[in-house]
Parts: structure tokens; C-alpha cells; sequence
């Protein structure tokens, strides 16, 4: 299959990242595959090991060597369409390059409500543990290298499903599938190891759950990270479809 479509999602933590490599599971012509370099990026950043819960499993059943990962993408031929969903940050310096031959797709979520979701879970956080400059750079990297790349916000594709997707099938060139838009409720075998810990809503869902503003105040202590995320947000957003 030499025109099979690797499509790389980039996204933040607490995203709706999950729900869409759940929407791509469902086509008959795709394969997914749960943050294949989250042991590389635990391996070689000085601290996550240490407060990201399940790092040693992650360490033990996974592959460390970030250029393996990349070679192990590019050389699957599975199916037609092979959806590869990542978390920007577990980029950290691994060679940017392979990007040139995967269909690249940003996907953001206000930090508003992002933050205070994540802090539940990893308290403390740095810019660089939530991914919106680094999206950014992505982005910059994309338009000097003249690679092709959509942005996606989380907000905007809750409240429209189908619309969205139909324009991501759109720039992906592949046909719209409804299927995309529903599942049964549980987990998947293509689940990461630390679906346990991150994917109780999504387990629990059977399609992308409708948007909600959030009800309580925003926790005061997010403050100046959320100063921090904001310019890069709005950026993104500038791009988003």
C-alpha cells in the first residue's frame, strides 16, 4: 500500500484527543494508534518519569527510541488510513523532519477549560507540559517547511461533529464516514496502558459529548499559567477551522 495516509494528530492533554482517535477506530479502512511516544518522552525528560502516573509500565512495554517510533510509522502498512494520535510535548527535540510524510493535525482546546482538568491530575504544571507553545512552534515549522496542516479546536468540533469532520475528512482527502460520529461505550484494545488513569469519560461515552461551560470559578493558583497559554491559544486559533 504505497498510498496509505498517515495522519499524525498533535494535541494537548485533556483534549478531546482520545474521543477522535475513537472516531477514527470506527472506519472500516483505519488503524489507530494511542501516543506511540510517550516512553520516548518519558526516557528523556528529566522529571516526567516521576509524577506521570504508570511511567514505569509505560517505560517497560514501550519502545524508548524516538527514531524507531518514527521509522515503526512510516514503514506500517495495516491499512489505508493509519491515525497515530500524540501529545505535542512528547515531541521534545526528536527530528521534526519525518512530518513531510504524515497528514498533520493540531488539535487545541481553550486553556479556560483545560487547566483546571488537568490539574486534577498533575499538579503544578509547566508551559511545556500543556502544549500550546509548542503547537505554535509547530505551526511555525510547518509554514516555513511548506508542510500541510489543519487546526482543530475542541469546543467548535463538540459543538458541530459532523460538520468538522466532514472539513477534516475534507483536507485529508478521504471520504467522510458517519460511523465516525458514534461508538459503544468501552474500552478499546488499542488503548494506551494509562487509559485507566486519563479515559473514564471517554469509556463511559458512545459519541463526542456536548459541549459544557464549566460551572465553578477558575481555580486562582492557574492563573499565571493560564496568562502564559492564552497568546499562544489565540494564535491557534487564527488557523482553526
Amino acid at each position: 500500500m504505497n498510498d496509505v495516509k498517515r495522519i499524525c494528530l498533535w494535541s494537548g492533554p485533556r483534549n478531546i484527543s482520545t474521543a477522535l482517535m475513537y472516531a477514527f477506530a470506527q472506519r472500516e479502512d483505519s488503524k489507530v494508534f494511542d501516543e506511540p511516544l510517550y516512553a520516548f518522552y518519558l526516557a528523556n525528560h528529566p522529571e516526567a518519569k516521576f509524577y506521570h502516573p504508570g511511567a514505569e509500565a509505560i517505560l517497560r512495554t514501550m519502545d524508548n527510541k524516538g527514531s524507531s517510533v518514527v521509522e515503526t510509522m512510516l514503514s506500517n502498512h495495516d491499512k489505508p488510513v493509519l491515525f497515530f494520535k500524540h501529545m505535542t510535548h512528547h515531541l521534545l527535540d526528536l527530528d521534526r523532519s519525518f512530518m513531510s510524510k504524515t497528514l498533520n493535525i493540531i488539535l487545541t482546546r481553550n486553556p479556560v477549560d483545560m487547566l483546571p482538568s488537568f490539574d486534577k491530575v498533575i499538579k503544578n504544571a509547566s508551559l511545556a507540559d500543556v502544549g500550546y507553545k509548542l503547537h505554535v512552534e509547530l505551526m511555525r515549522y510547518y509554514e516555513k517547511n511548506n508542510i500541510p496542516f489543519v487546526v482543530l479546536e475542541s469546543k467548535r468540533l463538540l459543538l458541530d461533529p459532523e460538520g468538522q469532520l466532514n472539513k477534516l475528512c475534507a483536507f485529508l482527502n478521504i471520504p467522510f464516514d458517519k460511523n465516525m460520529l458514534s461508538w459503544q461505550p468501552h474500552q478499546r484494545k488499542e488503548d494506551g496502558i494509562w487509559s485507566k488513569y486519563w479515559y473514564s469519560s471517554v469509556h463511559q461515552s458512545s459519541g463526542f459529548a456536548k459541549y459544557k461551560s464549566k460551572k465553578t470559578p477558575f481555580p486562582e493558583h492557574l492563573n499565571p499559567l493560564l496568562h502564559k497559554c492564552l497568546p499562544y491559544y489565540n494564535k491557534m486559533m487564527q488557523k482553526a477551522i
